[in-house]
C-alpha cells in the first residue's frame, strides 16, 4: 500500500511540475512607446528551438515577472536585456535596422 501511495504522489507532483513548466513558456508583450510595433517574446522559440534554459535569463538578465523589467531600445543597445544576446555574436544584432521587423510587430 506504502509504495502505491508513493508511486501516486509521484505522479502528481512529476504531472503538477510538467504543467508549471509549460504555463511559465507563455509568450510576453511588450508595448511599444511609439510607432515602432508591440515585440511579442516566444519563450518557445528561445528555450525550445533556440536551446536556451530558463536560467540563462532569469534572473540574471531579466526578472522573472513580466513587465517588472523596464526594456528599452537604448538598453539593449546597451547590451543589457535582449542585447545580452541579440548583439550580432551570439544572436542577430538588435542594433542593425535591417533585423527590426524580426521582433517589432506594427
Amino acid at each position: 500500500m506504502k509504495k502505491l501511495i508513493v508511486l501516486v504522489l509521484a505522479l502528481v507532483l512529476t504531472v503538477a511540475f510538467a504543467g508549471m513548466s509549460f504555463a511559465f513558456k507563455k509568450d510576453v508583450t511588450f508595448e511599444a512607446k511609439k510607432d515602432e510595433g508591440k515585440v511579442v517574446f516566444s519563450h518557445e522559440i528561445h528555450t525550445e528551438k533556440g536551446k536556451i534554459k530558463c536560467t540563462e535569463c532569469h534572473e540574471a538578465v531579466f526578472k522573472k515577472k513580466a513587465g517588472a523589467d523596464d526594456v528599452t531600445m537604448a538598453a539593449i543597445n546597451d547590451g543589457k536585456f535582449c542585447g545580452t544576446c541579440h548583439n550580432g555574436e551570439k544572436a542577430f544584432s538588435a542594433k542593425d535596422a535591417a533585423n527590426c521587423g524580426k521582433c517589432h510587430v506594427k
